[in-house]
């Protein structure tokens, strides 16, 4: 590669950017379908997430409701053995006593069944939560199996095209050498157009329209060094002359009338 001359260095530079160019078309002809399928697989993912998150609300609400109606059935064991003592007793204080215990276990039953309530319309509530989410997931479901489709059918059509271009692209890549490709492709990624090796046409570069003065014209032409417009950065690797010769107007003359 030592010896490659400026003149191949060059035509290696133009292939590569014609293979990428055509690539870019390529990925044009896609347009945001990948991001949008992305965005619909990563928002469909989030709803899933909530909808499995608020699933286990719903299972803990429903055991709270179990062990909330055990307690109740605990807490009525234990008043049916405080009426059953309270037949047994032998003074007015532990009647007291006991009268104060069912009165707890009473207290606790209402507490429960409070909870209850709460839990079963936290649960109506949740459900309705989940329905709305499920909801979701089927209809953004809907639009990316759409997209996805579209998209589908699109890298299909141009699948064969592109992965020559991109065994092209590798054999052209090595045949420029590495400093020089590294220059190559950082400017392809900060431009928009990703026109980094241009032609002068008409006297300025493609792809920003920018006058070339004449003395560098001339440098390009000789093909003696790598040309950089200092404007864009752009590798300037050949000249058009047919677009630089342009038909010059006729120079119309006028008769002398005679004295």
């Amino acid at each position: 590669m030592e010896n490659t001359s400026v003149a191949q260095k060059l035509e290696a530079l133009v292939k590569l950017q014609s293979i990428d160019s055509k690539l870019d078309e390529i990925i044009k002809l896609r347009g945001d379908l990948p991001d949008e399928v992305q965005d619909l697989e990563d928002e469909i993912e989030g709803y899933k997430t909530r909808h499995g998150r608020f699933n286990t609300e719903l299972e803990e609400l429903e055991q709270s409701i179990k062990d909330n109606k055990a307690g109740i059935k605990e807490a009525e064991k234990l008043i049916q053995k405080y009426n059953e003592q309270q037949n047994n007793v032998r003074n007015n204080r532990e009647f007291d006593a006991i009268t104060k215990e069912v009165e707890l276990q009473e207290l606790e039953i209402q507490i429960l069944e409070k909870k209850i309530r709460e839990a079963q319309e936290a649960i109506e509530r949740k459900k309705e939560e989940i329905d709305g989410i499920q909801s979701l997931i089927d209809e953004r479901g809907a639009d990316l199996e759409s997209k996805q489709q579209e998209l589908k059918e699109i890298l299909e059509d141009s699948q064969e095209e592109e992965s020559q271009l991109r065994s092209d692209r590798e054999k052209a890549t090595k045949k420029i050498e590495p400093k020089l490709l590294k220059y190559y492709e950082k400017l392809r990624a900060n431009l928009s157009n990703g026109l980094a090796v241009v032609t002068v046409k008409r006297g300025a570069a493609e792809g920003c329209n920018i006058v070339i003065p004449a003395q560098k014209i001339a440098e390009i032409r000789e093909k003696k060094k790598i040309v950089i417009d200092e404007h864009s950065g752009r590798i300037l690797a050949d000249v058009d002359m047919e677009s630089m010769t342009e038909e010059k107007p006729k120079r119309t003359t006028r008769r002398k009338k005679k004295a």
